[in-house]
């Protein structure tokens, strides 16, 4: 029941955990953006999580009794979001992108990008043939080429990350897809552990984008994930500066590069406005992120 206090619970049903769970999160000023947008759904994934049960599937019934055990789980979980300002998918260990499953923790931002809309349509309209080999440049937990290697059974995909921690989250990962033989995880600063002999049919980048501005008035959920990759400079160019001016050496003659920018998209339109930037649209929400191909680079 919604004016039930959930840490006055007893015994209930998920469908009462989910509607004080929902309750006591609207009480708290909280800033949602790791995959949900307000308190119901944030409610929701936190009690069916407790509770043993995939936010992704399909239930029959809110009906079902809570244990003592997972009731305990449930409010410490709520506890930590509403007052300490976790997001969700730290507290649960999971998230999912592009319909995949990942395993997520402070080593590397949570999943959350509309590209994972443009792989789970691979590419379609932007690209004409299914890539053979694809590049994720700061690649975190693994997602994006992950994803990619997944939609592209066919493809062989480099990932890299100048976080050595994050990479190690990335490798628990790609044993969980089982996609050790066509991912391939590198440690170092963007381009720098490849060589120009490797070219690929397609760039993917989710670089750190966010501006000085924006660092310093960055809500607390934001601060449990990992700084660098988050903060890129006083304009939030400091990475995309590097991928553009160095993304044709490595693509094809006709091979495409996407990069999220998000809320720099006007500081790249500003700085880049002389490049053939494609500015894409997304049914599912989001933007900031561009498309440009190796020609009018």
């Amino acid at each position: 029941m919604p004016d039930k206090d959930i840490f006055e619970l007893k015994k209930c049903t998920l469908g009462e955990l989910i509607s004080a769970g929902e309750a006591y999160l609207a009480q708290h000023s909280l800033v949602y953006g790791h995959g949900t947008d307000n308190a119901f759904d944030e409610a929701a994934w936190l009690a069916l999580e407790a509770c043993g049960i995939s936010p992704v599937e399909p239930l029959e019934s809110y009906d079902i009794l809570v244990t003592k055990q997972q009731l305990s789980v449930a409010r410490e979980w709520f506890r930590k979001r509403a007052v300490e300002k976790i997001p969700t998918a730290y507290l649960t260990g999971r998230a999912w992108f592009a319909g995949l499953e990942f395993s997520v923790d402070e080593r590397a931002l949570i999943p959350r990008s509309p590209i994972a809309e443009l792989i789970h349509n691979r590419f379609s309209s932007w690209i004409s043939e299914a890539p053979t080999a694809a590049l994720d440049l700061c690649c975190g937990g693994g997602c994006i080429g992950i994803a990619m290697a997944h939609a592209f059974p066919d493809c062989k995909v480099d990932a890299v990350d100048l976080s050595h921690d994050a990479l190690e989250l990335a490798r628990i990962n790609v044993a969980k897809h089982g996609m050790g033989a066509q991912v391939r995880l590198l440690e170092g600063d963007l381009f720098t552990p490849l060589t120009t002999k490797e070219k690929y049919d397609l760039i993917v980048s989710n670089p750190p984008y966010v501006d000085a501005s924006d660092m310093r008035k960055i809500a607390p959920e934001f601060i449990h994930e990992p700084r660098m990759g988050l903060a890129a400079g006083d304009d939030g160019l400091d990475i995309v500066d590097k991928i553009l001016a160095h993304a044709k050496d490595y693509l094809v003659t006709d091979g495409v590069l996407i990069v999220e920018v998000g809320n720099s998209k006007e500081a790249v339109d500003k700085r880049f406005g002389h490049l053939d930037l494609v500015w894409l649209d997304f049914a599912y929400g989001g933007d900031g992120v561009f498309l440009i191909n190796a020609a009018s680079l």
